[in-house]
């Protein structure tokens, strides 16, 4: 049976490969919020062998609270207490062989397996958190906590699901079908990632605790500039392959 995220191709920026796919997640009740940044403030929390992107003179960084659905790697069927979870990530917008891509600083998770798994088999920098995520009156009560690094808002989506129009920086800042990861011997990996165009909507957010950038030595000012939620996504992975 067709993976749901196949179901759409056309809007991709290079085919998918033509090797089998290897995970599958489903990515639930999401907020994306971003702020602007110097590309000075980013640079040092990027390797040097991926270009850091910037849209309109900026670079960007942003805080993605969620919750995964359906997480195992193919062909196995979803394990109770292990297949979902609430993740919480902090990421930028990198480019690579002319694939633009995700890096994430730093990606937090309440499931202990998930966060060997992604450490080992994909170089990212994940860590152990505690973590809720509840719904009420159509707004999503999110926390998560660990040393050093809190989170907790309220938000909801506040218009109907529209798709961002390529050339906006909602689309660049949305639209990524890859991410780059470091492994511990210093080589850069890819995996290459599929779903279909997301489902955007606009949102309204109140963030009563954010520690989540100053824990990486950066800081901003104000609310985010750009808000989005989306209720969910159905996202295919590819094994890494190594790119420098």
């Amino acid at each position: 049976m067709t993976h749901p995220a196949f179901a759409e191709l056309s809007h991709r920026p290079w085919p998918v490969p033509e090797r089998p796919w290897s995970w599958r997640q489903s990515w639930c009740d999401l907020l994306f919020a971003h702020w602007p940044l110097p590309v000075a403030a980013l640079r040092p929390l990027v390797p040097p062998g991926l270009e850091l992107q910037q849209f309109e003179g900026s670079a960007w960084i942003g805080v993605v609270p969620f919750r995964m659905e359906g997480v195992m790697r193919r062909p196995f069927p979803d394990l109770p207490w292990i297949s979902a979870f609430p993740e919480l990530n902090v990421r930028t917008y990198v480019e690579h062989q002319g694939r633009p891509g995700v890096w994430f600083l730093s990606l937090d998770a309440t499931n202990p397996l998930a966060v060997w798994a992604a450490r080992r088999y994909f170089h990212l920098p994940y860590h152990r958190a505690e973590m809720s995520l509840l719904e009420r009156e159509g707004e999503i009560l999110y926390r998560s906590q660990r040393q050093g690094a809190q989170f907790r808002a309220r938000y909801r989506p506040t218009s109907e699901d529209y798709r961002a129009a390529r050339g906006t920086l909602e689309h660049w800042l949305t639209e990524r079908y890859c991410l780059y990861a470091q492994a511990p011997d210093g080589c850069l990996w890819r995996n290459e990632v599929h779903h279909i165009p997301w489902p955007l909507q606009r949102a309204e957010a109140e963030i009563e605790q954010n520690s989540m950038l100053e824990c990486h030595g950066l800081a901003v000012s104000g609310p985010p500039a750009w808000l989005h939620f989306s209720r969910r996504i159905d996202v295919v992975v590819w094994g890494g392959e190594r790119v420098g």
